[in-house]
């Protein structure tokens, strides 16, 4: 499958269960290979991730309920619970505000980098569990779940959460995606 091939197929898929195609520890294994290769400025390596896999993915759903204090949908949430695991994304503060000190002429633009890279490494991840019949959707939590789900993974404080990512088997494939006009947003100069 090419790099096109395998994005084309990337859909949110929201029907998951934890019925993988393959082991968890192939989709570990696939999850530290990719985030390895996703490159980032100045090779500053702040991404983090934790995969929540068994308890720990039922126990995350469940502080994300807590944390709204019930104003989310039990049953959406319930709907990410059923899911086999969650890839969760952040960035590690410190290691920008490091690198922000060591080279202050392009300080304010390692936030930005920061979150490409965190925005490149999502895409490869999704892209790449769906090359192994695994279905994912991305969900933004975050701020409110924050402290939460630092406390349940026991992480740093410089941890920021970017997003989150539910995965499992697909229980029903994402809907019809209509197609765009690319034209409009891609501009050709010569």
């Amino acid at each position: 499958m090419t790099m096109i091939d395998s994005l084309a197929a990337r859909r949110s898929v929201y029907a998951l269960n934890k019925d993988l195609p393959v082991s968890e520890s192939k989709v570990v294994e696939d999850i530290k290979r990719i985030t390895e290769l996703v490159p980032d400025a100045f090779n500053m390596h702040s991404q983090r991730v934790v995969v929540a896999l068994g308890e720990k993915q039922d126990q995350l759903w469940d502080a994300v309920f807590d944390a709204f204090g019930g104003k989310v949908a039990r049953e959406k949430l319930d709907g990410f619970k059923a899911a086999a695991g969650t890839v969760l994304y952040f960035t590690d503060d410190d290691v920008v505000h490091g690198l922000q000190e060591q080279f202050p002429r392009y300080a304010e633009n390692f936030p930005y980098w920061a979150a490409q890279s965190n925005g490149m490494l999502q895409i490869a991840v999704w892209s790449g569990l769906r090359d192994l019949g695994i279905g994912a959707n991305v969900q933004h939590y975050n701020p409110v779940i924050d402290d939460a789900v630092r406390d349940l993974f026991g992480l740093p404080a410089s941890w920021g959460l970017v997003a989150q990512m539910p995965f499992g088997g697909i229980v029903a494939p994402a809907g019809e995606k209509t197609g765009e006009n690319v034209d409009d947003r891609v501009v050709v100069a010569r």
